[in-house]
């Protein structure tokens, strides 16, 4: 597990819902490509109202034409590691709006972790259970 405390980087990618990366949601691409570098986390969060440079202004309301929301995907990381990792973005962004604001980590553990302890110092029942529920990735 990536170790994160102190100064960081806060990358936030705004995309409409409907947007694709070879028919599957641009978001979850940009998550997938995340992970796959190894940055510390990636979040997606869909809005419920908003425009943006096309001022067309999407919305959630009952009798809206307009079903392409905004969603954000936010991820936090080191300056170096989140800088590395913005080629990935302009072959994947064609639309929306990306942006990087500094950012404090106060406290980043995952599940099944006390503060200040390292993934593999964990306790677990099971040698194959990384301390993660659900879904496990490739």
């Amino acid at each position: 597990m990536t170790r994160l405390t102190g100064s960081a980087l806060r990358l936030t990618v705004f995309v409409g819902e409907n947007d694709t990366w070879r028919r599957k949601p641009l978001y979850t691409e940009i998550v997938h490509r995340a992970h796959a570098a190894g940055l510390a986390g990636a979040s997606v969060f869909r809005g419920i109202e908003g425009f943006g440079a096309s001022s067309l202004i999407h919305t959630s309301r009952l009798l809206s034409l307009s079903e392409d929301l905004p969603v954000a995907v936010v991820v936090v990381d080191t300056e170096e590691r989140v800088r590395a990792f913005l080629p990935e973005l302009d072959e994947l962004v064609t639309e929306g709006m990306v942006t990087l604001d500094p950012c404090e980590v106060i406290r980043y553990v995952g599940r099944g972790q006390r503060h200040g302890e390292k993934r593999s110092e964990s306790r677990s029942e099971n040698p194959d259970d990384s301390g993660t529920k659900g879904k496990k990735s490739l």
